[in-house]
């Protein structure tokens, strides 16, 4: 075989990868729509709102007899969906280990999430009980899709190209976020001249997140493929391959201490995600359309924010960059204790420094994670790296829940900045470099 004919493999095979990378980066664009805009913004003070009006004269509302202050439902309604997610994954794991056909399954869970979310539209009224159905539906969807869509990174992407690659997913997530929320402030506030009341503008804008959702993840699924499964990865049922894979991990103690530390400072940034509007309606007295606009600005700064944070890993190492934005979360949520009510513009100050670290600390924390992974064990690490995503992120919700349910104030809930002291204490503590050396991966100039 000639030269000229290897070099022609070489870009073709360099051509084929830049094309399914730019499919995968389309799956942020598609599903980061839903987290922005329904989790994030409109759904949680709407749902509150409904759950509030089918209150009774206490302000409980009464799921399956069980007595809930109104103004928790929204978060356990998160923390169940999290559970729910929690108990999935590991049966769509096994399936996607022992077939080798992710794409399918990573097309039911994203146009599951998309339909519920879209059903949204029919959230009116005292339906707090439907919205709460089809927020858990929705969001377990989600948790599915994104752990099958981030078991594709280390197949589309050699080690050199994670951080930046894994960066660009984000960035592309946070503009698709900051486009349609555009959309979305246009209508809310014009809502009496396209004729609509303010109820059926927010329904309006959490079924086209759903509607954007199922359109755009067309793009992946026509670009990503599929790898055949090897034959020693077939049929473990879900949780004896999640024990099968924890009991690999216990002897690479240090990708174990990784994943510890991540499931920890990753329910404080979950929290912070699907509670700060609530936090900002209730607490503090913000209007929707104030809320509409420090979301926007989280998303405009986190495109910026995850590209810096990739160019700082490349100078400094994912590890220090992660830690410098833990200490950064600390600092910025600590000082959202302090906020006066009716005072958007430190509300927007707030925003601005969630925006700078939110995609920069997610996105290095996927790459770093997949130098950790054995070879060929990609798929069964990345369904337990979205567990520990998931595994704890209902812990955070639960605990903003109780703190209102037990003392009638959100300010309290502040505290979640100990999980973000705790997730830095762990990290720093791990050998990132004897971890990949432990995983057989080479080790990367910078980490």
């Amino acid at each position: 075989m000639g030269t000229g004919t290897l070099h022609s493999d070489a870009a073709d095979g360099a051509d084929e990868r830049r094309r399914e990378q730019r499919g995968w980066y389309f799956y942020d664009w598609a599903c980061s729509v839903y987290s922005t805009s329904v989790l994030t913004v409109f759904l949680g003070p709407y749902l509150t709102s409904v759950a509030e009006s089918a209150a009774d004269a206490d302000g409980y509302v009464h799921p399956l007899g069980i007595p809930v202050r109104a103004g928790s439902f929204f978060a356990y309604s998160v923390s169940l969906s999290v559970i729910v997610a929690v108990l999935v994954m590991p049966l769509v794991g096994a399936v996607a280990d022992r077939s080798g056909r992710k794409k399918p399954l990573l097309a039911a869970a994203a146009y599951t999430g998309a339909a519920a979310t879209t059903g949204m539209f029919f959230l009116d009224g005292h339906r707090y009980l439907l919205g709460g159905l089809l927020l858990v539906v929705a969001n377990a969807a989600q948790s599915v899709a994104m752990m099958l869509y981030n078991s594709y990174l280390p197949q589309i992407a050699p080690p050199e190209e994670r951080d930046a690659v894994s960066s660009r997913g984000w960035a592309f997530g946070y503009a698709a976020g900051s486009l349609v929320l555009v959309a979305d402030l246009v209508l809310y506030t014009g809502h009496d001249s396209f004729g609509l009341s303010e109820s059926a503008a927010v329904r309006v804008c959490l079924a086209s997140a759903g509607l954007w959702w199922g359109a755009f993840a067309l793009v992946p699924l026509r670009r990503l493929r599929d790898r055949r499964a090897p034959a020693r990865e077939a049929a473990l049922p879900g949780f004896r391959q999640l024990a099968a894979t924890v009991r690999d991990m216990r002897r690479r103690p240090l990708t174990l201490a990784f994943l510890l530390a991540y499931l920890v400072y990753n329910d404080g940034i979950q929290t912070v995600i699907s509670q700060a509007s609530v936090y900002g309606s209730e607490e503090l007295d913000l209007g929707q359309s104030t809320l509409i606009v420090a979301v926007l600005l989280v998303q405009i700064l986190a495109v910026a924010g995850a590209l810096a944070l990739g160019r700082l890993a490349r100078r400094y190492g994912a590890k220090r960059t992660i830690l410098g934005s833990l200490v950064a979360w600390t600092v910025t949520l600590a000082a959202g204790y302090f906020l006066p009510s009716g005072a958007p513009v430190w509300f927007f100050v707030l925003a601005a420094g969630i925006g700078l670290v939110l995609g920069g600390s997610q996105a290095l924390s996927r790459s770093l994670f997949s130098h950790l992974v054995p070879p060929g064990k990609e798929a069964e690490y990345f369904s337990a790296y979205e567990l520990s995503d998931r595994g704890m992120s209902w812990l955070g919700p639960l605990l903003f829940g109780l703190t209102y349910q037990l003392t009638g104030s959100y300010r309290d809930a502040i505290s979640l900045v100990a999980f973000f002291v705790i997730g830095f204490v762990l990290l720093a503590r791990v050998s990132v470099r004897r971890a990949i050396g432990d995983a057989g991966n080479p080790v990367p100039e910078r980490i």
